[in-house]
């Protein structure tokens, strides 16, 4: 699908990935923002697009943001805490989800791509895993709930003929204090130098994809999009341990902690301990990380520890 001179809506848009993907779609696109700024913030968004903090949940209010739009990237969510419970991660984000759904609808919307988790396999998996692997059993309501919208969103193509692509992302990483462990070991560290604490035993084995590249290749799944219905991992091919990026955050502040483990296989309930994610399907259609998941996370530390007195 040509994205050029089309009206684009980045519900999350000023979130983390979703910022992103609005700055690099904004040269070529009509792009339209909508975030209720929950844990988002506005300074991130581009001047160049149309900015509108809104409750996606208000059917209403959404209505207008839809107004005109062919494409949608929905990133929104309600609730981001993995280990949150069922209720909470049904109501917000499946919730969330099918108001987007009735919105866009209601709008004719062409293609919706929804960024849904890794967690959505839950573990005991093959490794790498593929999108085809099956059955999906999530440890964790955020999983469930993931993969809850999935099948809503799949429903669209027969039911109104709308175009939907599935994007697995691993676990994001750059410039923002937001979720996942490198900002955690920043501001631990910053705290207190000579010692960080790393949940669980730090042998879990994680894949890590920048944030940077994880927007390149959301855009370039719908660029690709030639079937009415797809599904993506978004990551690297490979995966480093909790140990190794407590290293690389070490390393890049230029000191040298004491390593303190809260102990067990898995740093809280619902964590899946080894994920690593086959990305052929993105590499098929042209699409490759700029950076490993190595270079990402120490990428992402050097970034986070200049935003603190880390490292000048």
């Amino acid at each position: 699908m040509d994205l050029n001179g089309r009206r684009v809506l980045v519900t999350g848009g000023a979130g983390h990935v979703g910022s992103r993907l609005a700055a690099l779609l904004a040269p070529d696109c009509e792009v339209v923002v909508a975030d209720d700024l929950s844990s988002g913030s506005k300074a991130r968004v581009p001047d160049a697009v149309d900015f509108n903090e809104v409750d996606l949940t208000e059917t209403a209010s959404a209505r207008d943001v839809f107004e005109g739009v062919e494409v949608v990237f929905h990133l929104a969510v309600s609730r981001k805490d993995v280990a949150g419970g069922a209720r909470q991660q049904f109501e917000a984000n499946v919730g969330l989800t099918l108001s987007v759904i009735e919105a866009a609808t209601e709008a004719g919307v062409e293609a919706i791509a929804f960024t849904s988790s890794s967690t959505v396999y839950g573990e005991d998996v093959p490794l790498p895993t593929p999108e085809s692997y099956g059955p999906m059993a999530p440890i964790s309501a955020y999983g469930a709930a993931k993969l809850a919208e999935e099948g809503l969103l799949s429903t669209l193509v027969e039911s109104n003929d709308m175009h939907v692509w599935i994007a697995r992302l691993a676990n994001v990483v750059g410039p923002v204090f937001d979720g996942t462990v490198i900002p955690d070991f920043v501001e631990k560290l910053n705290e207190d130098p000579s010692t960080l604490e790393i949940l669980g035993d730090g042998y879990q084995e994680k894949s890590f994809i920048h944030v940077d590249d994880t927007a390149s290749a959301l855009r370039a799944i719908v660029e690709a999009g030639e079937t009415p219905f797809g599904v993506y991992n978004v990551g690297t091919d490979d995966a480093i341990s909790v140990r190794e990026v407590a290293r690389i955050v070490a390393e890049v502040a230029e000191l040298d902690p004491e390593f303190v483990f809260t102990g067990g296989d898995r740093g809280w309930t619902g964590d899946v301990p080894r994920m690593c994610l086959d990305n052929r399907r993105l590499r098929d259609i042209g699409w490759s990380p700029t950076y490993d998941c190595e270079e990402a996370v120490r990428q992402a530390a050097t970034q986070l520890a200049r935003r603190t007195s880390l490292i000048g």
